[in-house]
């Protein structure tokens, strides 16, 4: 009898609503802590910052297919009409591949459309080299030559030019052009460096350049780069000057070697 007592009284410690509640609560509170250790983890995760691939000249599907393996979304922002480049690749993109966004970013493209389309020529006299340029780009033009003159205010835009011939805003031009701008240079404001150009896609390289405020001379490519679609794919691997040349004075030209053979690409390390 004495020991069926003792049994009475330990029994499971579930029996206890007290025991059982605070044993309850004590598994809540744990679960709650690793769910929140999951979820900071994910957060932490999901913010984290990686390298945007180079998407240009290659398909939609193609840049889909590459964005969703490093995390990243792509979507059709605009077309332009590039004649040499082949129809629906990406041509530029935003932003710029070798950026550093957030997993899950959404990159635009800017795609080559199948037919030429028109495009109105924005007004860029009186911005800056940098906001022009952005200007067309926004307007699916691109940027030519920069042409430095004396003025009070380098790299402000004086002129805006196609085909050598000054073009007023709100003329009808084909998507794709070339503008060259005509830009201020100040004698006490009129020196720049070469970017280091090694081992960026020509489109890439050409931009770096540009940004410099510097412009482009001549383009060697090498014997397997046979159609505009193969220089898109090129790589510079020899620039002049180089990046460690010192200052150049604002509106030189730089010259750059590109390639595809792969044998100069393991050099580089692509």
């Amino acid at each position: 009898m004495a020991e069926n007592k003792d049994k009475g009284k330990g029994g499971s410690i579930w029996s206890n609503w007290i025991v059982r509640n605070i044993i309850l609560a004590v598994l809540f509170v744990a679960a709650i802590l690793v769910l929140a250790s999951i979820g900071l983890g994910a957060i932490t995760q999901h913010n984290k910052e990686i390298d945007v691939p180079d998407f240009t000249n290659m398909t939609f599907e193609e840049a889909k297919y590459n964005a969703e393996r490093v995390g990243l979304k792509v979507e059709i922002a605009d077309s332009v009409f590039v004649r040499r480049m082949k129809k629906g690749a990406v041509f530029t993109q935003y932003p710029k591949g070798g950026s550093r966004v957030k997993k899950g970013r959404s990159i635009q493209l800017t795609t080559n459309a199948k037919t030429a389309k028109e495009v109105t020529m924005p007004l860029l006299v009186g911005y800056s080299m940098r906001q022009a340029k952005a200007e067309l780009a926004s307007k699916g033009l691109n940027l030519g030559r920069l042409i430095y003159v004396n003025d009070m205010a380098t790299n402000n835009v004086l002129k805006q030019l196609y085909n050598s011939r000054e073009i007023k805003a709100g003329t009808q031009i084909e998507s794709g052009s070339y503008i060259d701008l005509m830009v201020g240079l100040n004698s006490e404001d009129n020196r720049t460096y070469a970017p280091n150009t090694i081992g960026l896609k020509y489109l890439r390289a050409v931009d770096a350049v540009h940004d410099n405020s510097l412009n482009i001379g001549k383009l060697h490519f090498d014997k397997g780069v046979k159609t505009y679609s193969d220089s898109l794919n090129a790589v510079v691997y020899k620039q002049s000057p180089t990046s460690a040349s010192g200052a150049l004075t604002m509106g030189a030209a730089v010259t750059l070697h590109l390639t595809t053979e792969p044998s100069k690409l393991e050099e580089l390390g692509l």
